[in-house]
């Protein structure tokens, strides 16, 4: 199956397949090509370039961009989107004056959500995240990342990586499943904190392991869940059965994570909200992807990762969504991209690049998708006609997304 682009007003993010992240000064670049043509071929982009340098081809399928921008799908490498429930209530909570804190002081939080979970069949499970995958796609995400957690139970958390597991199985969209039983400790553990972490180690590992169910080991590094030491002990126990980390740092506070991170080659450390110079320091020359979760701040109120600073230290960044039900219940990149902008200060290169290239690095998966490039996924969005991509970030209310392909097919 052929499908031809033509008359694409701006066809955004095409790169050369030797680039699989950009950072510092770079992330302002977007390399365009104006009035073009791309060529899908089965699920893979084989072409593409000037219209004036189209060959002669007969496609199955023609499209007619004009007027319209084509650039690569989202890539959002963090989410929490198997989850069962929602946590309304503590949204009210706040709006009232408690903080994210104090909610889960009280017994909600991520607690809630394992509650929740816990009480959920795998089948009914599956149902409802089957729902917000599927929106996400719609919204031009072509690649996700999702994580465990909210088990925080054997059985609860292989019940959420075998309904992870199935989701890609039975859709098209590309997803990496990231074992996160480090999210926070059980009620039952609150005073045997070793208890809870040899039981990740010593029963959740193996069993992950045996039935194939994760890429990727995190934990949540942050003052009253995951110390600097419990979290390398687990992230080290995670190496050990070939899971590569990922890990929560710096959400509210600095505590050690990031150096955690780097040390043991961590593929991203991501919230980042509160980074000290050390911290950026610690990053600089490393494989490590920093990556940023606006929509989060947006919705706790709390402060944005530092984006300009650590792209004038030379850093990469990465955006991505956070979707889960206590602290950021969207997933929607057009938003975070908008965000990233509006309240990051964030140029639209710099974010479209963070969405899209520097996202699939973040998931392991810059040579097959994230750019522009001949043999990658054919994972495309066609906006509307647009004056520019800079209607993007600036008109962050609309939805201008005319028609999104995940490997070589639209999406309905």
């Amino acid at each position: 199956m052929t499908t031809l682009i033509i008359n694409i007003k701006e066809l955004l993010q095409v790169r050369d397949a030797a680039i699989l992240k950009v950072s510092g000064a770079e992330m302002a670049v977007l390399p365009t090509i104006n009035n073009a043509y791309l060529v899908i071929q089965n699920e893979l982009i084989s072409d593409f370039g000037s219209m004036e340098d189209l060959p002669n081809i007969n496609p199955e399928k023609c499209i007619d961009a004009d007027g319209k921008i084509v650039l690569p799908s989202w890539c959002d490498s963090h989410t929490h989107i198997v989850y069962a429930g929602n946590r309304e209530q503590e949204f009210v909570d706040r709006i009232n004056g408690l903080t994210y804190e104090e909610i889960a002081n009280r017994g909600g939080g991520i607690l809630n959500s394992a509650r929740k979970l816990n009480e959920t069949s795998e089948s009914e499970l599956y149902d409802q995240s089957k729902f917000r995958l599927e929106e996400v796609m719609r919204l031009g995400t072509g690649a996700v990342e999702i994580k465990s957690g909210y088990g925080l139970t054997v059985e609860g958390e292989l019940k959420m990586l075998r309904v992870i597991q199935r989701l890609a199985q039975n859709y098209p969209i590309t997803i990496k499943a990231t074992f996160l039983g480090a999210h926070a400790f059980p009620s039952e553990f609150k005073e045997n904190h070793q208890g809870y972490i040899d039981l990740i180690i010593n029963e959740m590992l193996p069993a992950i392991a045996k039935e194939k169910l994760a890429d990727f080991i995190d934990v949540f590094c942050e003052t009253g869940y995951f110390t600097v030491a419990e979290t390398q002990e687990i992230i080290k126990a995670g190496i050990s059965f070939g899971l590569k980390p990922k890990i929560h740092v710096n959400q509210f506070n600095s505590i050690g994570g990031i150096q955690v991170g780097v040390r043991q080659e961590a593929l991203s450390v991501d919230h980042l909200e509160v980074m000290t110079v050390n911290d950026l320091e610690s990053l600089k020359n490393t494989t490590t992807m920093p990556v940023a979760l606006p929509s989060c701040s947006y919705f706790l109120s709390i402060p944005y990762a530092p984006a300009r600073e650590m792209i004038a230290a030379g850093l990469p960044l990465a955006l991505a969504t956070d979707y889960n039900p206590g602290s950021t219940p969207s997933g929607n990149m057009n938003f975070v991209v908008a965000t990233a902008c509006i309240k990051m200060k964030m140029t639209p290169e710099e974010a479209i690049n963070a969405a899209t290239i520097n996202g699939a690095y973040a998931m392991g998966i810059s040579e097959t998708h994230g750019s522009i490039t001949i043999g990658k996924k054919a994972n495309l969005i066609i906006t509307k006609p647009i004056p520019s991509y800079y209607q993007l970030p600036y008109a962050f209310g609309s939805n201008l997304i005319d028609t999104v392909f995940i490997e070589g097919k639209i999406v309905a």
